[in-house]
């Protein structure tokens, strides 16, 4: 079985109730839209770039899909306002590949003897930790081994917080005291990694700085120190963003994709939002693959994001 293969038997009832909100929000909109109309015209074009807006899909991402849309209704003439769910589906997918987002299945490590890296990145608050203990239950119930870092040394709570996770898991953690070197807590967690042959190695970062330049500096120095042991390190930079923000979100995208070179976003809290949309809006914008979504508390809720399954449980 794949990583993350072991909970496909519930995700698309679990996607489907944690997209609730900005499927209902959007349902609605969308019946008001079309009433009374047997075609898409003009005036459903813009009550669908209105809802697609107010759904945080964000006005760039929004005026493409309108475009794409008026560009078939252009060419199949009679096309009716039956057929705009399947036309949403089709085109939003088709963005969505185009935006470098794979469609995740299994996913499985590539072959290595050393430990592979994952930097995690983000402000406080957007259920960052808690995402990095999600992951690393995951991992091991795939049957790999993990270590976590908890080099967000700056808040005596963050490091709690993972120590909690850690034992929850049942996973070790490197840790130092609170204003200890994050560079220093990465090297100890990466050399305790492979020494005990670890799998997988999970590095929490401080995420009070997002709109600082000492931030560039704080992670190029995490990622130097790191590399002293495996020269590759590290493998993945996770940048956690809370979707319940809307617009904030890619606020923050911005800052730390211009600090670090982020490969991979984790969407967290969609299941208390009508704003799913921004999942859509930030993988166009950025052209960083959603790799995770968080629909929900449970441990199965950290989901990995498959777009054909995503769009197709948000307009169905």
């Amino acid at each position: 079985m794949g990583l993350f293969g072991f909970f496909d038997k519930n995700k698309k009832e679990n996607l489907d109730e944690g997209l609730a909100k900005t499927k209902e929000s959007v349902f609605k909109k969308l019946s008001r839209a079309v009433v009374g109309k047997s075609k898409v015209d003009d005036e459903v074009l813009d009550n669908l770039e209105e809802i697609l807006i107010s759904s945080d899909v964000g006005v760039d991402t929004t005026l493409k899909i309108i475009t794409r849309i008026e560009a078939r209704v252009s060419r199949d003439k009679y096309l009716g306002v039956n057929e705009l769910n399947n036309l949403l589906k089709e085109e939003i997918t088709a963005l969505l590949e185009e935006s470098n987002n794979p469609d995740f299945s299994d996913f499985d490590l590539p072959e290595s003897n050393e430990p592979y890296v994952i930097m995690v990145v983000g402000v406080n608050g957007v259920g960052k930790t808690t995402t990095i203990g999600k992951l690393a239950y995951n991992f091991k119930k795939a049957g790999k081994s993990v270590v976590l870092g908890a080099a967000d040394t700056f808040r005596a709570a963050a490091i709690e917080q993972l120590e909690i996770w850690a034992k929850r898991v049942d996973v070790p953690i490197v840790k130092q005291k609170m204003g200890a070197d994050p560079a220093s807590v990465a090297f100890d967690t990466i050399a305790s990694a492979k020494a005990s042959k670890a799998d997988i190695v999970i590095i929490d970062t401080a995420g009070r700085l997002h709109n600082k330049v000492n931030l560039m500096n704080e992670l190029s120095k995490i990622k130097k120190v790191m590399q002293k042991i495996i020269p590759d390190a590290p493998h993945e930079v996770l940048l956690v963003l809370d979707g319940s923000t809307g617009q904030n979100a890619f606020e923050q995208a911005k800052h730390f994709t211009a600090a670090t070179e982020v490969t991979a976003l984790a969407l967290t809290k969609l299941d208390g939002t009508a704003k799913g949309g921004v999942v859509i809006g930030i993988s166009d914008q950025f052209k960083i693959p959603v790799k995770y979504i968080g629909i929900g508390e449970k441990m199965e809720h950290l989901q990995i994001f498959r777009r054909r399954e995503f769009v197709d449980s948000l307009f169905s």
